[in-house]
C-alpha cells in the first residue's frame, strides 16, 4: 500500500474496499451494503443484519488487520490451499461449513469452520479434515467511526485517536478463541489422526509463541498465513497467501499454552509493597464474618 494512503483514521476496508477507493463499484457495495466474500447471504451480516457493521479490516501501525473471518473467502483460497494439504492430487473433495462436532458423551465440543471431505466416484466418504478461520477481536469502539464515515463517506475521513480507537486484540482472540477450540475440538480431531488447518492473518500469527516445525508430511497441523496486499489497479486489497508453518499438534499447543514465567524478584517485590500497604493500613481489610452477617 501507497503511504500517502490515508490512514489517520481506523477504517481499512469498508464494504470490501478502502476507503479512498470512489469508483462506481465501490460506492454501490456501500450504498447496497454488499459482501463479496462469499458471506450466506448477499448482504453484509456483520454485528446486525439490519445495520451491518461493514468493516473487513482496520488499519494498525499502517497496515490492514482482518477483522471479519468472512473476509477469509474470498476466492475462496484458503478451503483450496488446506484441500492441498490434506488430499492428494486429484482428490474429489468439498467443503462443508459449521459442522457440529461432539464428544464421546454426547457433549457439544463447538462446531467446525469448514470441514473438507474427500469422496470417491460413487459420492462415498473417504477422508476428511478441519479447516479453522480467525479473524482479530478488536477493542474499543468501531461503530462509531464507521457510522461517522457513512454519513459522508470520503476518501479525507479521519478520525480523533482517543482510549476508546479501536485497535486489534491479539491476545483474546488467541486466549479466548483460538486456543481453546484448537485443544478441545483439535484434540478429538487429532485422537482420529486427522489433519487439521488454520487460517490467520501472519501479524496475528507473529504474536503468538515461536513453534516448532516440521516436515509438511509429518504434520498434523497447517497454519496458512494470510496479508491483504494492495492492488494498485484494482486499488483494493487482495487475500493473498504469504506463509505455511507446519506443526505437530501436542508439541505446538505445548508451547503456546504454556506461559514463559517472569522474575520471581520482581512479583515478591510486588508482594512486598502489597504487603507494606496492608500493614501500614493503607489498604482495606477483608471484611470479617461478623461484619457480613451484620449488613
Amino acid at each position: 500500500m501507497n503511504d500517502d494512503k490515508n490512514t489517520a483514521q481506523p477504517l481499512a476496508e469498508v464494504f470490501c474496499f478502502p476507503i479512498w477507493n470512489d469508483a462506481a463499484q465501490a460506492m454501490r457495495y456501500r450504498n447496497q451494503k454488499l459482501c463479496p466474500f462469499n458471506n450466506k447471504v448477499p448482504n453484509c451480516t456483520k454485528d446486525k443484519a439490519n445495520n451491518p457493521l461493514g468493516v473487513c479490516s482496520i488499519h494498525h501501525n499502517n497496515k490492514p488487520v482482518i477483522t471479519c473471518p468472512v473476509r477469509f473467502r474470498e476466492e475462496w483460497l484458503i478451503i483450496e490451499n488446506a484441500a492441498e494439504f490434506a488430499f492428494p492430487v486429484n482428490t474429489k473433495w468439498t467443503s462443508l461449513t459449521e459442522v457440529k462436532l461432539n464428544d464421546r458423551n454426547g457433549q457439544s465440543a463447538g462446531n467446525i469452520d469448514f470441514m473438507l471431505v474427500a469422496y470417491d466416484d460413487k459420492g462415498r466418504l473417504v477422508d476428511f479434515m478441519s479447516l479453522e478461520v480467525q479473524g482479530v477481536y478488536i477493542s474499543g469502539n468501531l461503530r462509531n467511526p464507521f457510522d461517522a464515515y457513512l454519513e459522508q463517506p470520503t476518501a479525507e475521513f479521519t478520525w480523533r485517536a482517543g482510549y476508546n480507537s479501536p485497535k486489534p486484540d491479539y491476545l483474546s482472540s488467541s486466549r479466548k478463541r483460538l486456543i481453546p477450540q484448537m485443544l478441545y475440538k483439535g484434540g478429538i480431531l487429532k485422537s482420529w489422526h486427522k489433519k487439521q488447518a488454520v487460517a490467520l492473518q501472519k501479524t496475528f500469527f507473529e504474536t503468538l509463541p515461536p513453534l516448532p516445525v516440521v516436515e509438511k508430511e509429518e504434520a498434523d497441523i497447517a497454519w496458512f498465513l494470510y496479508e491483504l496486499v494492495h492492488d494498485e489497479d484494482q486499488n483494493r486489497f487482495r487475500l493473498t497467501l504469504v506463509e505455511t508453518v507446519y506443526t505437530a499438534f501436542e508439541a505446538a499447543l505445548l508451547k503456546i499454552t504454556t506461559p514463559e514465567p517472569g522474575e520471581m524478584s520482581d512479583f515478591l517485590h510486588q508482594l512486598q509493597g502489597k504487603l507494606d500497604e496492608h500493614l501500614d493500613g493503607n489498604e482495606p481489610d477483608a471484611p470479617s464474618l461478623t461484619d457480613i452477617i451484620s449488613q
